[in-house]
């Protein structure tokens, strides 16, 4: 069963549906998704599939040869078009008179190894998108390519395009959808481990527990997760040692750019370019305190979770791992999945908030979440919020997310109080989000308090997360 993209697929359904030229970028990191959104959707149409490959041009315009070839259902070797203009144009000419779909996936491997084809593609849109009924979709995993050689100005495919999708990873509500065997908490727990990658996913296996889980995908040295970041990175970059020290700093607690350099023995100047890649890649994000611009507050934080916890927990026990002790690497990593699970628990938090209030449910319309963190001049420490959001100068969120085997109890409220006084609103909106619940004190404290919102996971699980969503 084909899971979500539900507002992708319309998008390209309408795109469909106009009967004029169309030319539709899709583009996102590996294994997010995009070939099978694609296959998905044109499952039941007269589509040309091409998928560009790292060899050499002779043997790409062979492939799309053949990919031209089997759409007319021909038998025997497929001719050998002459060039990819020729190829082109020849679909160009097919698409006169019916809808026809080109996709060409990985377009950034067949643009490399032909190095004129996005200008072939302007010249034959120019010439025939008035009379055709053509609609192509490019495809690819190379973000940097894509943006720069693709979309943007200097590219000569700059004003062809008719739209374009940037393909995310699953949103925790999504992927309740593939874990729908799960209990809740386990489901939350996968996706901290996973996030929202549909091949990753489906590692997961219902019928076995969560420990036993861990252990088949990532303390398992022959399972796809074990040496999957490592994999990733010599996919995509060209120095993966190198990548793969920025990672670990940021692993181990480096969040500044100088932490980052005095862990790996490199520039600041270094590992600011080595830093941009790999937020480019979505594995790394750069994170400024709520409602304040980027600058020295900035921090970098891992933002892919199955790079997060691989990177948390795989390289120190990769001894135990590599000589089949997965249930000694399972009990040091056991103990430190609450901690872990803390920031998750803010994404997640953060999600329901934002379902909420585009079902039209919450009291403030915010128009960004985030979390926040400074000084405090009263006590003159260091504070954070875990979550704030503000809709205007009067009305303001702030919530408190607690992923730990104990009830939330009057102390943390207080505290969210006190957080939230540093900042003058005069309309606050108070939410406590708690995986195991509250204390009596808490529930008696917020009682008849519209202000006070007290959420347990169990609470937005049933409300949002595991409610019914059309595949």
């Amino acid at each position: 069963m084909f899971i979500g993209r539900k507002r992708e697929m319309q998008a390209l359904e309408k795109l469909y549906g106009s009967r004029r030229f169309e030319m539709a970028v899709i583009y996102g990191r590996r294994r997010v998704g995009k070939t099978s959104l694609i296959r998905e959707f044109i499952r039941d149409k007269k589509a040309i599939y091409f998928m560009g490959i790292e060899s050499n041009e002779k043997q790409n315009l062979q492939n799309f040869s053949d990919a031209i070839h089997g759409f007319h259902q021909g038998e025997g070797p497929a001719p050998l078009y002459a060039s990819f203009q020729d190829a082109l144009e020849a679909v160009f000419q097919m698409a006169k008179e019916e809808r026809i779909i080109l996709v060409i996936d990985e377009y950034p491997y067949a643009a490399r190894t032909s190095p004129g084809l996005s200008s072939i593609l302007q010249r034959l849109i120019d010439q025939y998108r008035d009379g055709s009924r053509l609609m192509i979709i490019l495809c690819g995993s190379s973000m940097s390519y894509m943006e720069d050689e693709v979309l943007a100005y200097k590219s000569p495919l700059y004003g062809r395009r008719t739209a374009q999708l940037k393909i995310l990873p699953f949103s925790f509500r999504e992927c309740c959808l593939f874990l729908h065997g799960f209990p809740p908490e386990d489901q939350a727990v996968i996706y901290g481990m996973t996030g929202g990658t549909a091949p990753y996913l489906l590692e997961m296996d219902s019928r076995l527990t969560l420990e036993e889980n861990v252990k088949e995908s990532f303390l398992n040295p022959a399972s796809l997760l074990y040496e999957e970041p490592e994999n990733l990175l010599k996919q995509e970059v060209r120095e993966p040692s190198m990548y793969n020290a920025m990672i670990s700093a940021v692993a181990g607690g480096a969040t500044r750019l100088s932490e980052i350099a005095s862990k790996t023995g490199e520039t600041t100047s270094t590992c600011s370019t080595y830093m941009k890649s790999l937020m480019e890649l979505g594995i790394i994000k750069r994170e400024t305190p709520y409602g304040e611009k980027s600058g020295r507050k900035s921090i970098y934080r891992i933002d892919d979770n199955m790079f997060r916890f691989w990177y948390r927990f795989i390289p120190a026990n990769t001894s135990l791992i590599e000589r089949g002790a997965d249930e000694l690497a399972w009990k040091r990593i056991a103990p430190s999945i609450p901690e872990y699970m803390g920031a998750i628990f803010e994404q997640i938090c953060q999600e329901y908030l934002w379902g909420k209030m585009l079902e039209g449910e919450s009291p403030i319309l915010f128009q960004s979440l985030g979390r926040w963190w400074g000084n405090d001049p009263v006590r003159k420490k260091q504070t954070e919020i875990d979550i704030m959001g503000i809709e205007d100068k009067t009305h303001a969120l702030f919530g408190e997310c607690k992923w730990t085997n104990e009830k939330i109890d009057l102390p943390i409220l207080h505290t969210l109080m006190e957080r939230s006084g540093l900042f003058s609103f005069a309309e606050k909106e108070l939410y406590l989000f708690s995986r195991q619940g509250f204390t009596k004190s808490v529930l008696e404290a917020a009682e008849g308090n519209t202000r006070i919102h007290l959420l347990t996971y169990e609470d937005m699980w049933k409300e949002y997360f595991g409610c019914s969503l059309e595949p």
